[in-house]
């Protein structure tokens, strides 16, 4: 079988429905590249003393690995003065990282998530990075936050790398979703999955079950009535699978199906869940239904929310179609 690294296939997608324009094809190459550079880095691991926390605090309050700092920074360094970009966000940092005066600006900006599943770095179970790239405004001066709060539905691109036994690249770029694995020796992502589909009907599902006390009622209901297997009202035996990792969680059910749920609940209800809308659940949304699943809030289509702050919060049910429409019709019902 003939092997189509990542270039070719986005010189290929671009001859064919003419959405990847050169300068997208740059940074999601030059995005793929500081990948593998942080994938090697989470490789070494205590080798290489990336290990253990870094003592500091992130702008959501939670205590920084030092593999999320390294991250963060290969991912800045990467991108900034390629000339393709106008403006960074990223998880870790309070405000955007405007592209120095020294550097070319391009049309699109980048937001990430450097490190996704920081609890699982030092017992080396799989994490990832997650991106999101939207186009800046026409006539942008110097970016703001402003110019960020761009619905999910207007990415141009979005994708993930795990990092797991192998590392591999999940993109969609608005034509469906593949998936690229690392060849390791020859330094070089091939395509090892095409037009990847969720399956629309699933046994599994993937939820923190220690916060369960904590569920409002809807998520309380929908997932009693899953645990309550072939003699409940689904008649159905549900298995959980749960990672702490969103990364490696979404992977699963890209591949073979699931839902996955991160609800809001009541120790707080001033915040509207854990995960963050530009960084997590937007990107994640696209992939999800650019395979054939669904991404909701809980009452709306997450590609439709509007953003209004930069760290946005949102609670999070996505994957296989038909489960995300039971637990969204519960939400809807109350």
């Amino acid at each position: 079988m003939k092997r189509v690294s990542l270039t070719q296939y986005l010189v290929e997608e671009q001859r064919l429905h003419n959405n990847i324009p050169a300068e997208l094809r740059l940074l999601i190459e030059v995005v793929a590249r500081a990948c593998k550079t942080i994938s090697h880095s989470v490789g070494k691991g205590a080798l290489g003393e990336v290990l253990g926390s870094a003592d500091t605090e992130n702008v959501q309050g939670e205590v920084q690995k030092k593999l999320d700092i390294i991250s963060n920074e290969i991912l800045l360094e990467a991108n900034e003065w390629g000339g393709h970009l106008a403006a960074m966000a990223s998880e870790e940092m309070e405000s955007i990282h405007p592209i120095p005066n020294r550097y070319p600006k391009g049309e699109y900006m980048l937001l990430f998530d450097p490190l996704d599943g920081s609890s699982n770095i030092d017992v080396n179970v799989s994490i990832g990075t997650i991106f999101s790239v939207l186009k800046a405004p026409e006539g942008m001066g110097q970016p703001s936050e402003a110019d960020f709060m761009q619905a999910g539905s207007k990415q141009v691109a979005a994708g993930y790398a795990v990092y797991g036994p192998q590392t591999m690249l999940v993109l969609t770029t608005g034509n469906g979703v593949n998936c690229f694995t690392l060849d390791r020796e020859m330094g070089s992502w091939v395509l090892t999955q095409r037009g990847m589909q969720i399956p629309a009907k699933t046994k599994e599902f993937a939820i923190n079950m220690s916060n369960q006390r904590h569920w409002h009622p809807p998520v309380q209901r929908y997932i009693s009535e899953l645990l309550a297997g072939d003699t409940g009202p689904r008649g159905t035996n549900f298995n959980m699978r749960w990672i702490a990792s969103m990364v490696a969680d979404v992977h699963r059910i890209l591949n073979r199906g699931g839902i996955f749920m991160y609800p809001a609940d009541l120790r707080d209800t001033s915040v509207p869940g854990k995960l963050r809308l530009m960084y997590e659940a937007n990107p994640m949304a696209f992939i999800v239904e650019q395979a054939g699943g669904a991404a909701t809030d809980g009452k709306q289509r997450i590609l439709d929310i509007q953003p209004t702050k930069l760290h946005q919060r949102v609670p999070v049910f996505l994957g296989s179609r038909d489960e995300v429409a039971v637990v969204t019709g519960y939400h809807q019902e109350t």
